[in-house]
């Protein structure tokens, strides 16, 4: 995807970058909540003007995938500073109502003439991170917190050309929608032009960055990238791709080359889906490449050099029976128990230290009990290891496009009520049931 705003990379949870920051079943992002109207934390009853274009909002009609970019405004009641470190120092002294005028003459001038929105965004928008005029794409597939969906549910209804304003937690976004631009000539276009599966597939990659790429612009970038130009990373990456469809070992490609923290050295695939948190370009590549095929896609973070493995074996703790079903709803509630291992954990002493020999006692033990009529709450409390959930016997809301690890979420959707199984994700061993 082809990000400009720092924040909303940050919303979108480019997850080939990072690890999960809620716990160890939420796919997270780096973000806090919001409460528009709040200053420091603190609530106020300062009314906030509703300025939101709900003639396009309104509309049923949508797109599947769309390029925008925006302006952003913001006033001194938000609490930015849970985003990305402090508020513009213009909004700084500035009311809502100051912010709702600007944003409507801003939106005004659009109007009037599209094509000066780059020029608007380099000289008003308060982007945290700052402002950059490379366009964003959104899909219909495209996953955000639930208080930032208005800016999908805009951009989705724009026709080419066209500016509306939305706001979220960061302020009014005036936006406008803008013509794709034409794909880079060393992607592998072949591919892109399948169709796409719908996941999960299973990928790794090797990440090779530049010093002008939209992420390294903002300080989101390996040091090797910031050193590198744009056609050294284009010789590099064609490298790669030809070791990697020569049949060199992929996760010594990835140890060697690869700029992303949160696999170059173990690794780590990652599992993708339509509603996967990843970065579009990433997903768009993955869910079209054959087992065992290489491709070459570029994002805000570089070049991507994924290769498509086969799925792993089920673990012999798992649910095979019910996996194997249709998902049998599309909204669940769920409580679990995560149990890990010495080789697979979440950091918590117990699971680090147990060997799997007592893991797999301690799972059969488990289910019994759950399966036997003790309170699962119980259960959780005294043996989970998810630090969201094990003390207060919180259950999760399972939707398909939560944002849930893949294995939780395959299991709990094929789960019927009262029903507990298993299933193993890269935190450990879970055991949940399915409540509602």
């Amino acid at each position: 995807m082809r990000i400009h705003k720092v924040a909303l990379a940050v919303l979108l949870a480019a997850s080939c970058q990072q690890e999960s920051k809620l716990d160890s079943v939420k796919k997270g992002t780096t973000h806090q909540k919001v409460t528009l109207g709040s200053a420091g934390g603190s609530a106020t009853d300062a009314p906030v003007e509703a300025i939101d274009s709900t003639d396009i909002l309104n509309r049923t009609t949508t797109a599947d995938a769309v390029d925008v970019e925006w302006v952003l405004i913001a006033w001194k009641e938000l609490d930015a500073t849970t985003y990305h470190g402090q508020i513009d120092k213009r909004a700084a002294n500035r009311t809502n109502a100051d912010a709702a005028k600007l944003a409507l003459d801003t939106l005004a001038k659009l109007k009037a003439d599209p094509s000066q929105i780059d020029a608007l965004v380099k000289t008003t928008s308060e982007q945290p991170g700052g402002a950059d005029t490379d366009p964003i794409s959104l899909g219909k597939d495209t996953t955000l917190p639930p208080e930032f969906k208005p800016l999908l549910d805009l951009a989705l209804r724009l026709q080419p050309k066209e500016v509306g304003i939305v706001r979220t937690p960061l302020g009014y976004h005036i936006m406008e929608r803008v013509p794709p631009a034409p794909p880079d000539p060393l992607e592998s276009a072949d591919i892109l032009a399948r169709p796409a599966e719908t996941g999960p597939v299973q990928v790794q990659h090797v990440l090779v960055g530049w010093k002008d790429a939209p992420a390294a612009k903002h300080g989101q970038a390996d040091p090797r990238a910031l050193a590198r130009t744009k056609a050294d990373a284009d010789k590099l990456a064609l490298e790669i791709l030809g070791k990697a469809k020569a049949g060199d070992d992929f996760k010594g490609l990835m140890k060697q080359y690869s700029e992303d923290p949160g696999s170059k050295d173990t690794g780590k695939p990652y599992d993708v889906s339509t509603t996967a948190q990843l970065v579009e370009p990433f997903k768009q590549l993955s869910l079209r490449l054959h087992e065992n095929e290489v491709g070459l896609v570029k994002s805000p973070f570089g070049w991507h050099i994924i290769k498509r493995i086969p799925p792993p074996p089920p673990d012999s703790l798992e649910s095979a029976d019910i996996l194997k079903r249709a998902p049998v709803t599309q909204k669940a509630k769920v409580k679990h128990i995560l149990l890990g291992w010495s080789e697979v954990n979440s950091k918590d002493p117990r699971g680090v230290k147990r060997s799997r020999a007592d893991l797999e006692k301690l799972v059969a033990d488990t289910v019994a009990k759950a399966n036997g009529g003790a309170k699962f709450e119980d259960l959780m409390k005294a043996l989970s290891e998810d630090p969201g959930s094990a003390k207060t016997g919180e259950a999760y809301d399972v939707t398909p496009d939560a944002q849930l690890v893949e294995p939780f979420k395959n299991l709990s959707l094929r789960l019927k009520v009262g029903e507990v199984g298993v299933v193993k994700s890269d935190f450990g061993i879970h055991i949940i049931k399915r409540t509602e």
